[in-house]
């Protein structure tokens, strides 16, 4: 991967945490944290990795993209219209009364794959997919999006107890490891402990990464597409709130919309960020 596609996907992903923080502050509700986190992931994914056609959403052989934390609907949201799924100015009907994109995805959506609501559920969902995939003969990858917050739901361990006894490996989990939930540290309220070992553990071909380095990201994608004979997990090492200093690390910009002078500094934080 050459330096000016790095970059480019390195300014996507910093419109993407733009766009996020744009959606939330106009409709002060939504998730500012986990939208921040992801953004650099979603970037690699879309621009990069996914086989998708956004004037064929529902294209029979396309990837497969589950966003299981759909609380970050944000940054998804706005990947989506970046890539063309739907005119950008759809952003403004976020968490409106019969506006198109409300604050969990719907799969009215063009370009949603799963209605996220309860977390955990994306992931057996993910699996049911790939399972389908191996069951119709057809070559589609599905990668599923998951939280460290959200790995303390049991469905997490039973999917992917299934998911490695049925060898999917046309199947990619992705842990936005941001090490932050709704009320504090992921150590504080539940410790999901050291998440490379338990997934090895689960059967698992494990991948860790620096979830925000974009050539550590590519590579990580690339090699997911190699491995045979059992699921990928990607562990992306991310960082709540990811490029606003007072969001960063802080549970409480978990679910918090930014006031307005909050909001000036975030995105004067955001339009500062150079990309070597």
């Amino acid at each position: 991967m050459n330096k000016e596609k790095i970059k480019e996907f390195k300014k996507i992903a910093n419109e993407i945490r733009k766009e996020s923080l744009i959606m939330i502050h106009r409709a002060q509700s939504g998730h500012p944290g986990g939208s921040l986190s992801e953004a650099d992931i979603l970037a690699a994914l879309y621009f990069y990795k996914l086989r998708i056609n956004p004037k064929k959403p529902h294209w029979k052989d396309r990837d497969r993209f589950v966003l299981s934390k759909g609380h970050a609907s944000p940054g998804y949201y706005a990947i989506l219209a970046m890539k063309g799924f739907y005119n950008k100015k759809e952003l403004k009907s976020y968490r409106k009364l019969n506006g198109l994109l409300q604050g969990h995805p719907e799969l009215n959506i063009p370009g949603v794959d799963h209605a996220g609501g309860s977390l955990g559920q994306g992931v057996p969902v993910a699996n049911g997919m790939a399972l389908a995939c191996k069951l119709d003969k057809k070559n589609y990858k599905v990668y599923v999006m998951i939280g460290d917050g959200e790995s303390q739901e049991g469905v997490v361990w039973e999917a992917s107890m299934s998911a490695a006894f049925y060898k999917l490996d046309n199947l990619v989990y992705i842990l936005d490891k941001n090490q932050v939930q709704q009320t504090g540290t992921i150590k504080e309220v539940m410790d999901i402990g050291n998440a490379v070992e338990k997934w090895k553990s689960f059967g698992f071909h494990v991948i860790e990464i620096n979830g925000h380095d974009m050539g550590q990201i590519v590579n990580a994608l690339d090699k997911a597409d190699k491995l045979k004979g059992k699921p990928t997990m990607i562990i992306a090492n991310t960082i709540k709130g990811k490029g606003v200093s007072f969001m960063e690390l802080n549970h409480k910009f978990h679910g918090k919309a930014p006031n307005d002078e909050e909001f000036k500094q975030a995105m004067d934080e955001l339009n500062k960020i150079k990309f070597d």
